[in-house]
């Protein structure tokens, strides 16, 4: 079975290639669904395959600015991109991922790299996954009230409201964002890019995975704006991470390009996904692919913290992370199919009308 695994000659490990190319392939999907890079799955997942975690957290920024830019045109083309909030949010995020990349590099030379960023991982995914899913019971809440009330509930109410409350803080510059119509202090998307640009740089992650749901419950940004400017904000952060992590020499461009073939073409499903699957469904999806990244990164700290079971715990979490990606990624694509199914219905039904 030796075919099966490929040697990269930067980090000198040996790499199980059919791994690289699901993860690709998946987290394309699931990151053009999303609005996310999908770093926080390929990260924990680069390193579970076998990648030291400076090198896991380098080459995932690599792969995750390419595809980031396919997806951004696809949903530029939807309509689905704020361009000018995104450009006011890239002071924050190149500053914030500079001093992120930073942050690895000093952890890496005492040693305490691989923990550190686990723990982070384990405590910023618990946080996540309780915020969109008590978002989501207060939304259900409020629709039986609604209903018990025998009323109907207006389109635009959300579960959780911080938005409102941080946007009437108007520390000048106000700015107007025209296309997802808002108005706030324009430190309001800087200090929120500055925090998920340093996420972006210490964890790998295009800061998408904090981004995305800041954008909605902070920014107070539609759900599938926030999805298409938070990629546009992906890409930027991706490129210029690849560029610091190049060269501090921690990016394994073989399996970059290798995981980018799978995530291009996925990225466009994810994409095309989007039209049919709106608001609150794209939250619970995002809620569920949380906590299955969660089970894989505390199924590698079991490991670290038990040697012994590493025989059972390696596999396993190898097994559950891929296992996890491709479905949730084969669920957004049935999603896409159906939802194409019934618009082509009904455009076939409105020419027969005519």
């Amino acid at each position: 079975m030796d075919w099966l695994y490929i040697l990269m000659p930067i980090s000198g490990v040996s790499i199980f290639w059919p791994g690289l190319v699901i993860l690709g392939l998946g987290v394309g999907i699931i990151g053009g669904f999303f609005g996310l890079g999908g770093a926080w799955m390929v990260t924990p997942g680069l390193n579970i395959l076998g990648f030291p975690m400076a090198f896991a957290i380098g080459t995932d920024v690599a792969q995750m600015a390419g595809k980031s830019l396919i997806s951004t045109m696809r949903h530029g083309k939807f309509g689905n991109v704020d361009y000018a909030l995104g450009l006011t949010m890239l002071i924050g995020t190149v500053i914030g991922v500079e001093i992120g990349a930073q942050m690895v590099m000093w952890l890496e030379r005492i040693g305490s790299v691989d923990k550190v960023v686990r723990w982070l991982y384990v405590v910023l995914l618990i946080l996540l996954a309780w915020l969109v899913f008590h978002d989501v019971a207060l939304r259900r809440k409020k629709e039986r009230e609604a209903r018990a009330q025998h009323q109907e509930l207006d389109a635009t109410a959300v579960g959780l409201d911080w938005a409102s409350k941080l946007q009437a803080i108007k520390i000048p510059p106000v700015v107007h964002f025209k296309h997802a119509n808002i108005t706030c202090s324009a430190w309001l998307p800087i200090l929120v890019s500055f925090f998920t640009g340093w996420l972006a740089g210490i964890l790998g992650i295009g800061g998408g995975l904090i981004r995305m749901p800041a954008l909605v419950y902070l920014v107070g940004c539609p759900t599938h704006l926030a999805v298409g400017t938070d990629l546009f904000e992906v890409a930027i952060s991706g490129l210029y991470g690849t560029a610091s992590y190049a060269y501090k020499g921690r990016v394994e461009l073989l399996a970059a390009i290798i995981m980018l073939c799978g995530a291009a073409i996925g990225a466009q499903i994810g994409t095309v996904a989007t039209k049919y699957v709106k608001g609150y469904g794209i939250r619970i999806v995002f809620g569920l692919a949380v906590l299955g990244c969660l089970m894989s990164v505390v199924l590698k700290l079991l490991q670290a913290e038990f040697p012994a079971y590493a025989w059972i715990l390696s596999p396993l979490a190898t097994v559950e992370v891929l296992g996890f990606v491709s479905a949730i990624s084969i669920y957004i694509a049935v999603r896409m199919v159906q939802g194409a199914k019934a618009e082509l219905a009904a455009k076939k039904q409105h020419a027969a009308g005519n």
